[in-house]
Parts: C-alpha cells; sequence; structure tokens
C-alpha cells in the first residue's frame, strides 16, 4: 500500500489492518557463500555439496517423478524450477524416453544421499540443455544426464543414454567413493564438451561392454577431468568424431581390456600429468587429421602431455599396452612434451600408414619453453618400426628386452639432451639412418648397414 493511500483511510481502519498483517510481516534470514576468487576450486567444491544437494535435486526429482508419468500428461518440457540456464527445449522430444532433463545444469538422473534407488535397468534417459559454465558441469557433472556423487554407488544395466546439450556428459562419476557400475549399455552424445563416461576427483567408474560414441569437440569416449580417479572398461566399442575428443583423456587411472578404440579425427590415448592409460589386447585405430589449439602441430597416436591447467598433478605420466594392435594414418604414434613419461609395450602389433610419421618424438612445444619430454620407452617381445626424435631440451631411456627388434633411427639430428639404449639378449636393432646416442649397453644384436652409430661423439664398435 503506498503512503499516499494510507493517508487517506481513517486511523482507526489503519490500525486495524495493521493489527492483522502481524506488525511488520515475517523476518527472512540471508544466507551468503564466499566467491574469493582465488579459492575458487576449494569453493566449488563446497557448493557442490550444499547448494547444488538442495537446489537441483529439488529440480531433478520433479522432471523424473514428470517424466515417469506422474503428471497425467502435462509435462511439455519446460523447468519449474530455479535454475538460470539456458532452456533447450524447442525441438526436444522426450516422450521415448524413461528419465529426461532438458534444462541446462540439472541431471536426467541424480544419485546422491537423498536418493530413492542406486540401480537402474533397462531404461532410456535423455539430456539437452547446454550449460553456460564450463568448470561446473566438467568437474562436478552438474549438467551431466546421470551423475552420482557424494561416496554413493550406481548400477547401471542395459541403459541407453543419449545427450544433446554442450557440456552434457553422460555418466558421471564425482568425488572420493563414487562408484559407478555400467554394462551392456548404449551412450550417444553428440554436443562439445560431451564425454561418455567420466570421472573426476577420485570418482570410480567400472564398465563392461558398451558402445559409446561422441560426435562433438573435447568430447572423449573414456574420460576424466580434474583430480581424475580409477576407471576400468572391459569390452565394447568406443568411437569418436570431434576436434580435439580421443576415445580416452586420462587425469585418471584408466585401464582398458578387450575393446575396440576409434578416432578419426583426435588422438587415441592422451595422457596428463601424473596419470595413467593401460590397453590389454585392444584395438586401436587412429587418424589424428585435426589439431586442437595452437601449442603445436604435431598429429599422433598417442599424447603425454603436461597443460598446466591445474587438472592433473605433476609427475610422471604413463602408457601401457600389451597385446592387440595401434594403426595410425597421420603423424607419429607416440609424442611426449612437458612432461616425464613411462611408456611400456609388449606385444603389440604397431602400424603407423603415414610414411613421414615417426614412433616417437619428445619435444618443446607450447606449454612450455623449457621442458620438452623426458621418456623411458621399455619393449618386450616387441616390434617397432619407426625412428625416434629428441630435441635439446628432451631425453629418451629406450630398453629393448625379450625378442624385440627395432628397425629405424634414433637421433639422427644429433638433438636428443641424452640418449641411452639397452639392447638385451635375444634382441635386435636395425639402422635406417646415422644415429647418435650418449650411451649403448649392448648385449643381443646391432645391424648398423650402411649407417654410422656414434656412442657418445664416438663411432660404436660391437664388441
Amino acid at each position: 500500500m503506498s503512503l499516499k493511500k494510507f493517508l487517506c483511510i481513517p486511523l482507526v481502519l489503519a490500525l486495524l489492518v495493521f493489527s492483522l498483517s502481524g506488525c511488520g510481516g515475517s523476518s527472512h534470514s540471508n544466507n551468503f557463500s564466499s566467491t574469493d576468487d582465488t579459492t575458487e576450486e576449494q569453493q566449488n567444491n563446497q557448493e557442490q555439496q550444499d547448494t547444488q544437494d538442495q537446489q537441483d535435486q529439488q529440480d531433478n526429482q520433479q522432471e523424473n517423478q514428470d517424466n515417469n508419468g506422474t503428471d497425467n500428461g502435462t509435462d511439455n518440457g519446460t523447468d519449474n524450477g530455479t535454475d538460470n540456464g539456458t532452456d533447450d527445449t524447442t525441438n526436444d522430444d522426450t516422450s521415448g524416453y524413461d528419465y529426461s532433463s532438458t534444462t541446462a545444469d540439472t541431471n536426467a538422473i541424480l544419485v546422491d544421499d537423498t536418493s530413492d534407488t542406486n540401480e537402474y535397468s533397462n531404461i532410456t534417459v535423455y539430456k539437452s540443455g547446454s550449460s553456460s559454465q564450463s568448470d561446473n558441469p566438467d568437474f562436478y557433472g552438474t549438467n551431466a544426464a546421470i551423475l552420482a556423487k557424494n561416496g554413493l554407488s550406481l548400477t547401471l544395466n542395459n541403459i541407453t543414454v543419449d545427450t544433446a546439450g554442450s557440456y552434457a556428459n553422460a555418466v558421471f562419476s564425482y568425488g572420493e567413493g563414487t562408484e559407478i557400475i555400467i554394462n551392456d549399455s548404449t551412450i550417444t552424445t553428440t554436443s562439445n564438451n560431451s564425454g561418455g563416461i567420466m570421472a573426476t576427483y577420485n570418482g570410480d567408474i567400472t564398465a563392461s561392454n558398451l558402445t559409446i560414441t561422441t560426435s562433438g569437440g573435447s568430447s572423449a569416449a573414456i574420460r576424466s577431468d580434474r583430480d581424475g580417479g580409477t576407471m576400468t572398461v572391459d569390452g565394447g566399442t568406443y568411437t569418436t568424431s570431434g576436434t580435439g575428443s580421443p576415445v580416452i583423456y586420462s587425469t585418471a587411472t584408466i585401464n582398458v581390456s578387450n575393446a575396440t578404440l576409434k578416432s578419426t579425427t583426435a588422438q587415441g590415448v592422451v595422457v596428463e600429468g601424473k596419470n595413467s592409460v593401460s590397453l590389454t589386447n585392444c584395438t586401436m585405430t587412429v587418424n589424428n587429421t585435426t589439431v586442437n589449439g595452437n601449442q603445436t602441430t604435431e598429429k599422433q597416436a598417442v599424447m603425454i602431455y603436461q597443460s598446466n591447467s591445474g587438472d592433473a598433478s605433476t609427475g610422471k605420466g604413463a602408457f601401457s599396452m600389451s597385446g592387440g594392435s595401434i594403426t595410425n594414418t597421420t603423424g607419429d604414434i607416440f609424442y611426449v612434451t612437458n612432461t616425464t613419461a613411462d611408456i611400456t609395450l609388449d606385444n603389440v602389433t604397431i602400424t603407423n600408414n603415414d610414411s613421414s610419421g615417426v614412433f616417437l618424438k619428445a619435444a618443446l612445444a607450447g606449454w612450455s619453453t623449457t621442458n620438452g619430454g623426458t621418456v623411458t620407452l621399455t619393449a618386450n617381445n616387441q616390434d617397432i618400426d619407426g625412428d625416434f626424435v629428441v630435441d635439446s631440451a628432451s631425453s629418451l631411456t629406450l630398453a629393448l628386452g625379450g625378442s624385440s627388434s627395432l628397425n629405424g633411427a634414433i637421433n639422427s639430428a644429433k638433438s636428443g639432451a641424452s640418449i641411452s639404449v639397452t639392447i638385451e639378449s635375444g634382441s635386435t636393432w636395425t639402422l635406417t639412418g646415422d644415429s647418435y646416442v650418449t650411451s649403448i649397453t649392448n648385449n643381443g644384436t646391432i645391424n648398423q648397414g650402411s649407417y654410422s652409430l656414434y656412442e657418445n661423439g664416438t663411432a660404436y664398435t660391437a664388441e
């Protein structure tokens, strides 16, 4: 009531109204949260535990009730919650799905402390709604189709998940103690920053016999981000076609066996920082046609690096592969930059169809002006065809064991800072160009042919 109208009412009536109104109305307390930019990551963690559980869970529960038919068919895809995200509902048809969310920064299924169930079978799930954020959906899964968090376990059997929004990862495990088990399921994502299965902050995922297809940029089929976790995958087919979308992007411990891995645009595997990927009896086909970003022009099947973004701890990265095959179409097989890396190969069939590509390159790139790649490569019963290129900021320790063979040149440009080669009994190195190393331990066979081999600047003479 305005002051002008108030003065026109008789005093007695005004006093009566005032008395009936409760003498001033209700009182509301204010909720404050620190937004100091210097501690953004810690605060985001706390906000996800406190604020998101209270706000987004209400939205998700309402959407899931609607999508399960409890609104007698009146749901038209709109969101009645309090989210400020972009609502991408115009062309969404969710009628064929059991669970869906078409609103940014909500989940179709959220499993946390307030959830009624932690097991789903034979369901279909749809997620759209492009998040306007980046860290929250990539670190905490706020826009994922399916999110498990707060140390909960979630089991998924024979499900289908489709996502169409940016930052709409399909199945997301967030936080220490959280575990998702997913079997015999199909996942398709079509927009950018939308991985297939994803773990962050020590969340775990165990998967078997999945078919995952992603077509957006930065959308690895098997994906992790800040502080990773453990991801174990057995069987299935995993295919990516977007720029910056390797089949596997690891800021975690990722073990994959008996699977088919295919990338038509990016690398097959990328390991960032102090993390690892282990492949056992996998078939990997790679055609890295497009470089993501401007830090390097190199293309490869497997990249190990440190981005300095804070997503991965600094330390030794690792890639190991036993059995199976790598077939590469464009560029090199291995590329290491701005980090230390262990590469272990055991009886892997490796084919590079790019005649200008090398087997391994360790070199500077845009992530550092001083730190190249420090590589230890251990080969056991392994055939290697291709050269090793090492620049002045990089080093190589190579060990050929079992019945391994190397057909290639090492450090032909004489640029490597330090290069050590060990050839064990039963293994052979056949030179295809002049090679320059710091030290050689030869208990096997070196075939120089017409090429020169120098050890610490002196022509090598076989003992």
